[in-house]
């Protein structure tokens, strides 16, 4: 990716509507809110620059090997928990634990650029749902 990419109208639209909401959305969701604003952008648009803004670190792609992507307006590196219930994805409030990279290249032979770290279980709205 170039570093003179450019921030055009429809990537500047896609990257407020992931600043706004903390859900991690879908490209459909995305989609919807982008389209209230910019009535003739298409989803391939959507999908082509949602890859743009997370090449140029401004945004991160969760796959969780289901069929559909989920996107984070937060780029920097942080933990995430999966509700099996809803399927809802929740940034968690925890420090990214770079010694994890540490205790890798110490006791093996790799170097570690990153790492990804993924909990899940049954969030606090399904736990309250389930015991009524």
């Amino acid at each position: 990716m170039s570093k003179n990419t450019r921030m055009t109208k429809q990537r500047k639209a896609i990257l407020e509507v992931l600043k706004d909401t903390d859900v991690h959305p879908t490209a459909d969701w995305i989609y919807e809110k982008v389209k209230e604003e910019i009535p003739n952008i298409s989803l391939g648009t959507v999908y082509r620059n949602l890859n743009v803004l997370s090449e140029m670190g401004e945004i991160m792609i969760l796959d969780y090997g289901s069929t559909y992507s989920r996107f984070d307006g937060v780029p920097n590196n942080h933990y995430h928990f999966q509700c099996t219930e809803c399927e809802g994805v929740f940034d968690l409030d925890i420090p990214h634990k770079d010694s994890l990279n540490d205790k890798i290249e110490n006791n093996t032979e790799f170097e570690v650029k990153d790492h990804r770290l993924e909990f899940y279980g049954i969030c606090p709205n399904c736990q309250e749902q389930d015991s009524n």
